[in-house]
């Protein structure tokens, strides 16, 4: 009997939500997917602004294999017979394939916090009155402020060249996050630090140009539509791959993102209806029949 009186009942929901059923689906929001990528394959330009990269073991062997991988799709061998003849896996072949130049490969340094980062300054601003002064001095002074940690820190802290900068390192994870976050609510100096970031590297200022441009059509508007495809187009002219394969998800589903960036409706209400019946019904299961069920889902 609860089977079919909660058929029943569905099919009286869909009644009384009739014209929320023309709606439009979700937006779009895989953009925040695209964006790190982007940042990450081009961290090797951006992060000159920020401290020196480290020459890693790997590095030459890196520099060689996109070589050869390159040269092996210049004679027409197919991505397949490459990662055959290197005994590479096929997806390390493709990210091979993307990046234009080897230095795609390579990423920006990613240093966590530390203790030693609350006497940066005073350490920079040491090393600029004295160059040489020692490591134990330096030591022996930020211990007097306050620093708990060890000597070996501070040596690979500043072997790492982090005190080289005139900021701190920054992730991609992090610089992604500036890209994506509303400009109103970044603070001065994270506003600098994108400036910066964005100076130093072409791609992401396009990049950044674009994350805005897309940010003014998420509130819907009838003009949408056409100005999706010029910010499109205008995204198809950058060398910015990651962002390339977000709008061909979006040409995929072209109908569907129109509807969303053009109509004020969302299916928003809908889903909340189902999920609260369906929180009543597992709630009762087992308790009672339909009636009950029927007349608490309508009392909510």
């Amino acid at each position: 009997m609860l089977g079919d009186g909660h058929a029943g009942f569905g099919g009286r929901v869909g009644e009384t939500h009739q014209e929320q059923s023309r709606q439009r689906p979700d937006r779009p929001n895989n953009l925040s997917e695209a964006v790190p990528k982007e940042v990450a394959s081009h961290s090797t330009c951006w992060a000159k602004a920020g401290p020196p990269r480290q020459k890693l073991d790997h590095q030459e062997s890196t520099i060689e294999r996109w070589h050869h991988i390159h040269g092996m799709l210049g004679q027409g061998v197919g991505l397949l017979e490459c990662a055959r003849r290197l005994h590479l896996s096929l997806n390390t072949v493709k990210r091979y394939a993307r990046a234009s130049e080897p230095d795609r490969l390579r990423r920006a340094p990613q240093y966590r916090a530390c203790l030693v980062d609350p006497y940066r300054d005073h350490l920079r601003r040491r090393r600029e009155e004295d160059p040489a002064v020692p490591v134990q001095h330096l030591f022996g002074e930020i211990r007097r402020l306050g620093y708990t940690g060890s000597l070996n820190l501070l040596y690979k802290y500043i072997n790492q060249g982090r005190l080289d900068s005139d900021r701190e390192a920054v992730s991609p994870k992090a610089f992604s996050e500036l890209l994506l976050a509303h400009p109103d609510r970044l603070t001065p100096e994270e506003r600098r630090t994108l400036t910066d970031l964005t100076a130093a590297c072409p791609e992401m200022a396009r990049l950044a140009d674009h994350i805005r441009g897309f940010a003014r059509r998420v509130e819907p508007s009838p003009g949408n539509a056409e100005a999706l495809s010029a910010w499109i187009t205008g995204v198809r002219e950058d060398d910015l791959p990651h962002l390339h394969a977000f709008t061909r998800g979006l040409d995929q589903d072209r109908a569907a993102v129109d509807a969303a960036l053009t109509m004020p409706f969302h299916n928003g209400g809908t889903e909340g209806v189902n999920t609260k019946s369906k929180l009543i019904k597992r709630q009762m299961y087992g308790r009672a029949g339909f009636p009950l069920l029927r007349h608490r889902i309508l009392l909510q």
